[in-house]
């Protein structure tokens, strides 16, 4: 199998600092140096050229990164540390992380010539189930070479392209796309800090990944969207497009985005091609070593253009969850991605919602509803609680909390939740009410709710 990153590394911008990149390699190197041997190192995963060298330097040393969001709560980030043996946290001290801290400098430069390891596991990343605290899904080397090649495939993706994203470095979006799928392109990538309009237009780039909330500011910037008129390819994934955020960037900036689809456990399986028909809301094809199908409740293939469970198989699936066995897969061997899809009589692919419906899906996160339930009913005041996903013309959805409690404001709920999770797992909105509404054996009904 080919190493994951080719001897050359193109230049890396973050947010207006700059690494070229030799410099990029050797700095990862010290951080090599630093790491060799561990079970896993946590990754401090801000949006900085930090975070880039971290990762790069795990992979290097053969040691799995844990990629850490930068806002996470009290509950979340111990109980990520602890789950993944992480032994050391790259990046400064932090409250209430408990490992040794080695902050990333980088400026560093080391002499080791390091050699990838020919497979095993590159990432653990933490991702939210629809019950319970997020679990660890392990990605190798192998599955990462396997959905990058598919992309590059698929966008027609060269070294001739600058890749520009402003995307969290914590997830399959943000950090295996926007940073490790610029480095194996060996196309530059110019990160943005922050995903504004203003700097996508700044940017200069062919390339431009963005999620729905993005691509809707964008969409909403005429000046923005018109300096994007030279890009190449424009690509969203992370939830459905809007019909008319598409046609406004077409009209604006001459192209509408081709959508992707994909979890953390499958990486990205489905991609509209750049040389294929685009339409909004709709995910594309298999890309290369990858297969799907849409079955109904007894595993059979449905109809074409009929709306069922979508199932994928291939080379990107992650190896299973962290301590607790292999991938969870059918009988036959194909994984159940929990969301409903049809396919078209061309093998265009629709995702139409959630199978399962308490994953929600706001401003490119994944939200398990389980684990915001869990920490409100934390608190002293809540004796009852459902969350739920609420459409949202900018986050596509918004997390709304229905909550009988006694003697609470709306917003000291709110600020509970962003002190134990992430910010972005925080309610938009809570409702108080007498009663959550529930069936004959008690199990809440969020379908009243919505």
């Amino acid at each position: 199998m080919p190493a994951l990153l080719p001897p050359a590394l193109p230049s890396v911008t973050v947010d207006g600092r700059t690494l070229d990149g030799p410099s990029v390699l050797a700095a990862a190197a010290a951080v090599a140096d630093r790491i060799a041997g561990a079970r896993a190192a946590a990754v401090d995963a801000t949006a900085s050229l930090e975070t880039v060298v971290a990762v790069v330097g795990c992979l290097l040393a053969g040691v799995p990164a844990v990629p850490v969001p930068p806002d996470s709560g009290v509950r979340e980030l111990r109980h990520v540390l602890t789950d993944s043996d992480a032994e050391i946290w790259l990046g400064a001290p932090r409250d209430h992380v408990f490992l040794d801290a080695a902050p990333v400098d980088v400026t560093a430069r080391s002499a080791t010539t390091w050699t990838e390891p020919a497979d095993g596991t590159a990432l653990v990343m933490y991702t939210s189930g629809t019950t319970g605290d997020p679990k660890g899904a392990v990605l190798s080397r192998r599955a990462l070479v396997a959905g990058l090649d598919g992309l590059r495939d698929a966008w027609g993706w060269t070294p001739d392209d600058v890749l520009v994203h402003g995307l969290p470095l914590f997830h399959v979006h943000g950090l295996i796309l926007g940073v490790l799928g610029a480095l194996r392109a060996g196309s530059p990538l110019v990160h943005t800090g922050r995903p504004t309009p203003a700097a996508y237009a700044a940017a200069g780039g062919t390339l431009y990944f963005g999620v729905p909330t993005v691509w809707g500011r964008v969409a909403a910037d005429a000046a923005a969207a018109r300096a994007l008129s030279s890009a190449r390819l424009l690509v969203s994934g992370s939830a459905g497009l809007p019909a008319t955020v598409f046609d406004a960037l077409q009209q604006l900036a001459g192209q509408g985005p081709v959508e992707r689809y994909g979890m953390t456990e499958t990486l990205i399986t489905l991609a509209a091609r750049v040389d294929g028909v685009r339409r909004p809301g709709w995910v594309g094809t298999p890309i290369a070593g990858v297969r799907s199908r849409v079955v109904d409740d007894a595993g059979a293939v449905v109809p074409t253009s009929e709306i069922g469970n979508l199932q994928v198989r291939g080379s990107t699936l992650f190896d299973g969850y962290l301590d607790r066995g292999p991938a969870p897969l059918t009988a036959d061997g194909w994984f159940d991605t929990g969301d409903s899809a049809e396919v078209d009589d061309t093998g265009d692919h629709r995702i139409v919602g959630r199978t399962r419906d308490d994953l929600i899906k706001t401003g490119g996160y994944r939200v398990g509803a389980g684990e915001v339930e869990g920490v409100l009913l934390e608190h002293p005041s809540v004796r009852e609680v459902a969350v739920i996903g609420v459409p949202d013309d900018d986050l596509g959805q918004r997390i709304v909390a229905f909550v009988v409690a006694d003697g609470i404001a709306e917003q000291a709920l709110v600020d509970h939740v962003a002190v134990q999770l992430s910010r972005h797992k925080r309610p938009r909105e809570v409702r108080f009410v007498d009663a959550l509404p529930r069936n004959a054996m008690g199990k809440i009904q969020k379908q009243r709710l919505v």
